[in-house]
Formats: structure tokens, sequence, C-alpha cells
């Protein structure tokens, strides 16, 4: 089987959500047979080309002093409370800074000091999904304003590492929060 690739043989859209798009893809694989694989998308693709292509929001690691912001927050999706990131979509024309900003303080009514890195878009879900982000590390004030939508329930604070790591054993965490509290709390730099 050495030298054998997985191809892409066929690209189709097979549904139109309201804010997803799903994609069957079917592959010839290294044995020479047909795979369907499913994948959803928030955009509209009209080749798998353009899987991955644009990034479609930002995750926010934010600092106050020595502490780390973390969202405890109802996911619609899971149907249970978790900790979290702030994160947000990109709006139409709007920068990644910009987005930042605006996700920090609809979801926490914190405002940037400083925005220290922003990594190269990275893909949040490659099982299931094309969607790319971007990491944002940001130093932000800390005075909490509760600006969420009706149909977010978010209780915003900020943690010490000694907080974070008992959180850690014993809380839900999405993965990308629970991989920069791990780091965070064992104040480890990479």
């Amino acid at each position: 089987m050495a030298g054998k690739i997985i191809k892409l043989l066929d690209f189709k859209k097979v549904k139109d959500g309201k804010y997803l798009k799903n994609y069957e893809l079917t592959y010839l694989n290294k044995a020479g047979k047909e795979k369907k694989y499913e994948i959803v998308s928030r955009r509209e693709l009209a080749s798998a080309d353009e899987l991955g292509g644009k990034p479609s929001g930002v995750s926010i690691v934010a600092t106050c002093g020595d502490k780390l912001l973390l969202l405890h927050e109802f996911r619609m999706g899971i149907n249970q409370t978790i900790y979290n990131l702030c994160a947000g979509m990109i709006e139409q024309d709007e920068s990644v800074e910009d987005c930042i900003s605006r996700e920090l303080y609809e979801e926490t009514g914190l405002t940037v000091k400083n925005i220290k890195k922003i990594l190269p878009p990275s893909y949040a879900a490659v099982a299931i999904s094309d969607t790319t982000t971007y990491i944002a590390f940001v130093e932000v004030n800390e005075v909490f304003e509760d600006h969420s939508s009706d149909n977010e329930q978010i209780e915003a604070g900020f943690y010490t590492r000694n907080e974070v790591k008992k959180l850690l054993e014993t809380e839900p965490f999405s993965s990308r929060a629970q991989l920069a509290a791990y780091f965070f709390a064992e104040q480890i730099r990479l």
C-alpha cells in the first residue's frame, strides 16, 4: 500500500441550512474503494478547492494581570454549561482586531489593553468542518458588563492559576479553552 494516496472524486452540497451548509465528499481510499464523507461549512463553497479558504472567527485567550479570562457559558450544541474562551464570528469587512474588540465587549463588557499575538488561522473541528479561526492572545481591562444577547448565557470571570488547575480537574471545557487553561495554569510558555 506504500505510495497509495487518498483522492477526491466528487464534491457536492447536500443541504443548505440557515447557518451551516452540508457537503458530501466522495474519495477513492488507499484500497481503491469509494468513501463518502460529510462535512459542514459556514460558507457557500463552489468546489473543494475553497475548503478552509477564509477564516470565519476568532478565539481569544485573554488575561488581566496574572488571571485568565474564562467564560462559563451554556452551549446549545451540547445542551450544557462549560468553560470556554471568548470567541465569535468575523463580520463582513471586519478586521480580526476589530472582531476581537467587539466580541470581548459583547460577551463580557471588557476592553482590549494590548493584543499580544494573533496566530495564523487554524482548523476548529477538522473531523466535521472546514471552519478556520484565529487564536488571539490579549490583555484586557478588568471591568465586566453584561452585553450578551438573549440567546447567550454567559458568566465571565478572571481565574488565578490555582483556580484554573482546580477547574481543569472537575469541570467540562471546550478543547481550545482546556488547552489554553492548562498552559496558563502550568505557566508553560511556548
